[in-house]
């Protein structure tokens, strides 16, 4: 058999990449077993085999460093794991490694150089150390002006403030020369979780998907179709503007009140929101469901 084929089948066996395969085969002169044991003994097939389990918990970190920031999400299957000081330190190592690294994708990023080796190797280190499967999820890196501040909060789920990293992680340019300004809208995005800046900020489509939708809604309403259609427009207009107002964070109602307006609030601050970053961790991710045992 030709090697290729030797390494495609001993890859489908162990889950291991091709040129791990390679290797292996290589240093067992051909031997499948030998490679495969090979493969564990270095630990690369355990590390592989745990490559189909689902990682949703984890922590989410923020550095900042003068005018670049990063936030960056770590996976780990559960919340356990993410408490381990070897996985906090696996994330500052991560952290410090690509904030000057100028890549904006994870699969660059798993090539970035740390003081323990390449991301991947450090992250396999790590899966074979804790046993679980960890994955790098995401990360982005923001600049700021001189004049700008960063603002930043991280929560957790026992509702205390961490500074290795928690379940949301939120990260804010404003314009302000208040840091407790800038934290605060840090931490009206952490729990109020807009998904953007203004009404302005937003994607036309979404904008008209509300509107299709009230338009549908009050087909409903045998009372609407008498009205006025000045009227019929503007009670659609004010039905929008309604269900879009928690996805705008200028349009939210500050959470240490409960009464103002984000817009009025920045106002008052003399505060500007230029953009903002919300980890939540394993948001979107499927969940494996527990058996009921039945």
């Amino acid at each position: 058999m030709e090697l290729i084929e030797l390494v495609k089948e001993l890859r489908a066996k162990t889950g291991a990449g091709m040129i791990d395969c390679k290797k292996a085969l290589t240093e067992s002169k051909g031997d499948m077993e030998k490679a495969i044991d090979w493969l564990r003994e270095k630990g690369i097939a355990k590390s592989a085999s745990k490559e189909g389990r689902v990682a949703a918990e984890g922590l989410a970190q923020i550095k900042i460093a003068g005018d670049k920031a990063i936030i960056v999400e770590l996976n780990s299957e559960t919340d356990f794991v993410a408490e381990n000081d070897r996985f906090k330190s696996a994330m500052r190592l991560i952290c410090d490694a690509l904030l000057d690294a100028g890549i904006t994708d994870v699969d660059s990023a798993l090539k970035v150089q740390t003081p323990e080796g390449p991301i991947s190797q450090l992250i396999t280190n790590l899966t074979l150390a804790i046993g679980e499967k960890i994955t790098l999820r995401r990360f982005e890196v923001v600049t700021k002006s001189p004049e700008q501040l960063f603002g930043s909060y991280i929560h957790r789920k026992d509702g205390k403030g961490a500074t290795d990293g928690g379940h949301i992680a939120a990260l804010a340019i404003v314009e302000t020369k208040d840091p407790e300004v800038a934290k605060d809208v840090a931490m009206q995005v952490a729990s109020m979780n807009p998904t953007y800046v203004d009404r302005a900020s937003m994607p036309a489509e979404i904008v008209q998907h509300e509107k299709d939708v009230q338009v549908e809604i009050s087909k409903n309403d045998p009372n609407f179709a008498k009205k006025p259609a000045k009227i019929q427009e503007s009670i659609i207009s004010g039905r929008v503007s309604k269900a879009l107002e928690d996805l705008s964070l200028v349009d939210q109602v500050y959470f240490r009140d409960g009464q103002t307006k984000m817009s009025q609030w920045l106002k008052d601050k003399n505060a500007k929101v230029v953009r903002f970053i919300r980890y939540g961790v394993g948001e979107g991710i499927a969940k494996d469901q527990p058996s009921c045992g039945c």
